[in-house]
């Protein structure tokens, strides 16, 4: 029986493990935190679980609009939306607990034995875990990454934030100013102006994200500027410092910005050092990421990496999807190589931002030939009807063979939207495949059909 460590319990490790086990192999997984790793316990189940409830007050907010009142408040005027953020937290934390719970329960289902240790290479074959030396046919890394600290604005966890140190606050903030204009920057900025703070956001870029579609920051800049947030463009943090009410946020070229709180925003790195890796042949890159190949394996045999360790793509979905991979190659099955030009990525702003396949950039700058359609939500009737304004649907295919090669979804729930698109992009379906699809009536995938319509090729049979 091949025995399988797993280093690791976040997406990339659990996933492995099961398919490790379901297969036959002897798994035990090595995790300190808990099953779920720092995606279940820290970052991404937590993040979201805050986000869904900034997206209810939001809805709240937005609710008069379509005809919905409160009353309640003083001499009869209008209601407060309230926040109560300790019961906020206390939802978010038990929620991370409860679905670490589940992974675990899983896993252990499957005779995977779960280790509650910190995991190290002492060779390619050998991993220690705690006071345990473990002999392994096959190892896989799966040890994630943490915030990245800017000198000068260590996080404190009173003023000086990590986001895993949000969940912390008793109170909400009165002014986040927000470091770091990514993907987590926008998430967390976003929310916290929805839930009542001032949110100051401070970009380095021209731009929020601007490593998203730029059509998609563009919609998402224009409704937080509407929302009241303050969006400090081509201003690069220097550092962050506490005074006597709150904090202030000194610029690279010399301007300030002050606020109660700042969220540290500025990147990830992964969790490498101090665990064997160099030292058993594993070969890192210059920003010590895990160097992997399309199937997942490193430069030492019989080891592999998935997940942030290895820098490839920091989603758990991709990480998951390493770990698969790597477990398949290691025990023989038949295998496909990771491809990153089918994976779909989500921002949980409000609305939300989708994307699978190209992007747009690569069509602009004429690596990529494709025909291009786009319509506002506004058009779609659902939206109107639900109010959402503001958002579009984009769609790319080739021009002669009219093959879906990927697509944009900026709307309420876009995570869900683009799942059409993605399977058109996975099994190479074509825009008059996608467009003899019925969609509901209203609804808002129907945007999605009618912008595969839009480029049908005449004279092309399904």
């Amino acid at each position: 029986m091949t025995r399988i460590v797993i280093i690791g319990g976040g997406p990339g490790g659990y996933e492995a493990a099961l398919v490790a086990a379901q297969l036959g192999a002897q798994v035990t997984m090595v995790e300190q935190d808990g099953p779920g790793g720092a995606c279940v316990l820290t970052d991404c189940v937590p993040s979201k679980t805050l986000i869904a409830t900034s997206v209810r007050k939001q809805a709240l907010l937005d609710a008069p609009s379509l005809g919905v009142a409160f009353s309640g408040g003083p001499d009869g005027d209008a209601g407060v939306v309230g926040v109560d953020l300790p019961l906020v937290n206390k939802r978010v934390k038990e929620l991370a607990q409860a679905q670490s719970a589940d992974i675990a329960t899983r896993v252990e289902a499957e005779g995977v034995e779960i280790i509650r240790a910190r995991g190290r290479l002492v060779d390619p074959q050998v991993v220690r875990a705690g006071d345990r030396t473990i002999r392994a046919d096959v190892v896989l890394l799966a040890t994630g990454a943490t915030p990245r600290v800017l000198p000068g604005a260590e996080p404190d966890g009173e003023r000086i934030l990590n986001w895993r140190q949000l969940y912390d606050l008793e109170e909400l903030p009165e002014h986040l100013i927000v470091v770091g204009s990514g993907v987590t920057g926008a998430e967390f900025a976003g929310a916290y102006r929805s839930l009542g703070s001032e949110v100051t956001l401070v970009s380095s870029r021209d731009r929020m994200m601007p490593n998203e579609d730029a059509d998609g920051a563009e919609v998402l800049e224009e409704v937080y500027r509407r929302r009241g947030m303050n969006v400090m463009g081509r201003s690069r943090a220097a550092s962050a410092k506490r005074t006597d009410g709150g904090v202030v946020v000194t610029l690279e070229d010399g301007r300030t910005a002050e606020g109660s709180h700042v969220l540290m925003t500025v990147g990830m790195i992964p969790n490498t050092p101090g665990i064997g890796l160099e030292e058993a042949g594993v070969q890192l890159d210059q920003g010590g990421f895990v160097k992997v190949d399309k199937v997942s394996r490193t430069s030492a045999p019989g080891v592999y990496a998935a997940g942030d360790c290895t820098g490839v793509q920091m989603l758990a979905s991709v990480a998951a999807m390493q770990g698969r991979i790597a477990v398949w190659h290691a025990l023989g099955e038949a295998v496909q190589p990771l491809r990153l030009a089918t994976v779909a990525s989500n921002i949980f702003t409000d609305p939300e931002i989708a994307a699978v396949g190209v992007a747009q950039q690569a069509i602009e700058s004429g690596e990529i030939e494709a025909n291009v359609v786009k319509l506002p939500l506004a058009t779609n009737a659902r939206a109107k009807m639900s109010g959402f304004n503001d958002g579009f649907v984009k769609l790319f295919c080739r021009p002669h063979t009219g093959i879906v090669l990927g697509g944009v979804v900026v709307a309420p729930r876009a995570s869900e939207l683009i799942l059409a698109v993605s399977v058109a992009v996975q099994q190479r379906l074509t825009v008059d495949q996608l467009a003899h699809t019925f969609a509901v009536y209203p609804s808002l995938s129907g945007s999605i059909t009618e912008a595969a319509r839009r480029l049908m090729q005449p004279g092309v049979s399904i």
